[in-house]
């Protein structure tokens, strides 16, 4: 470990305890449970809030595949690889986990909905600083982000306190689109980043206007069950960039 990443944990560790120790423990909502579109469907109960977890599945599984098949997504990089793979494996999780938790929403699903959610951000951080900072660093830092994540859904399940989730949901979607804009990419087609990032505030949107939505659209459609369509468009996009991209040398070529 280099000097200088030896002080950025230093500081990380530090800047995160002074939050925890200086912000108020905040629980979870109870009414967070409590969707608008509660619907049976073949048996299914919250059918669509749970049927609308099926792309996270199928673009999970094929990026998982397409990710050992170097044919068809594009990787200089062995940290690349370990990267995407843990993000695709997390976006294949979310389906399992949402599905589980909206078929009888409480707190004891909510965290196997969080968990792999939380992971696939950290994941895109770690790829990232792979790609436009230093790919030895970024590899390194794909296990600590990972247990970063998790620690942060099971820490809110021991301890009742959402803090560390929302601050790695927050400062992921935050340094995600900063790095996409603010560093030089190695490959083309950078701006999918913006694209893929900008869905999820969507999606945070429409899980907000839940109700609204649900009412808007005469009970055909809640915006938590958008919410989790316009979030299965972020792998997407990612998917449709590593298999368009080609590194920046070779455009030149």
């Amino acid at each position: 470990m280099t000097k200088q990443t030896a002080q950025a944990c230093v500081v990380a560790v530090i800047s995160f305890y002074l939050f925890m120790k200086l912000t108020p423990s905040i629980p979870q909502p109870q009414s967070y449970h409590d969707f608008a579109d509660k619907r049976e469907f073949l048996g299914i109960p919250n059918a669509f809030n749970v049927i609308s977890n099926f792309p996270f599945m199928v673009i999970g599984l094929i990026g998982v595949m397409l990710c050992h098949h170097r044919n068809y997504l594009n990787f200089s990089l062995q940290g690349e690889l370990w990267g995407w793979t843990c993000f695709y494996v997390a976006v294949t999780s979310v389906a399992f986990g949402s599905s589980y938790y909206h078929l009888g929403p409480n707190d004891n699903g909510l965290v196997w909905d969080r968990l792999p959610m939380a992971v696939a951000f950290t994941s895109l951080v770690a790829i990232l600083i792979i790609e436009r900072i230093d790919a030895k660093k970024g590899t390194l830092l794909i296990i600590p982000l990972i247990m970063a994540a998790m620690t942060s859904s099971v820490y809110w399940r021991f301890f009742g306190d959402i803090r560390p989730y929302l601050l790695v949901q927050t400062v992921s979607c935050i340094a995600i689109p900063l790095m996409a804009i603010l560093l030089p990419p190695m490959y083309t087609h950078s701006t999918y980043w913006l694209w893929a990032a900008g869905f999820y505030p969507l999606a945070m949107l429409q899980e907000t206007a839940d109700r609204l939505i649900y009412a808007a659209t005469f009970h055909t459609v809640s915006g938590h069950t958008l919410k989790h369509l316009s979030a299965a468009m972020v792998p997407l996009i990612l998917t449709v960039m590593l298999a368009k991209r080609r590194p920046l040398h070779a455009k030149s070529a």
